[in-house]
């Protein structure tokens, strides 16, 4: 399943963003706050974003939005830790 937002011309014109910046800073403004109202996972919100884990999670930062951190992110950790 896909999903296509139709934005208006004169909100697209209104963002102050060069033109090419725009799709993807919509994705993190999404991902952000889908993340922030915990109806996406980290793991989701940061494919939405098209970030790594560590770029969502500083972009998560500069947003002053807490990281949600429970079990399952707590064993994704371990398993990263043990293949070190």
């Amino acid at each position: 399943m896909s999903l296509q937002l139709s934005i208006p011309e004169s909100i697209l014109q209104a963002i102050r963003l060069p033109e090419q910046r725009i799709h993807q800073e919509l994705l993190h403004e999404l991902a952000v706050a889908l993340y922030a109202q915990d109806l996406l996972s980290f793991g989701k919100a940061r494919e939405l974003a098209q970030m790594d884990k560590y770029q969502f999670g500083q972009l998560l930062a500069q947003r002053h939005t807490v990281r949600h951190y429970g079990s399952e992110e707590l064993e994704d950790d371990l398993a990263y830790a043990r293949r070190q």
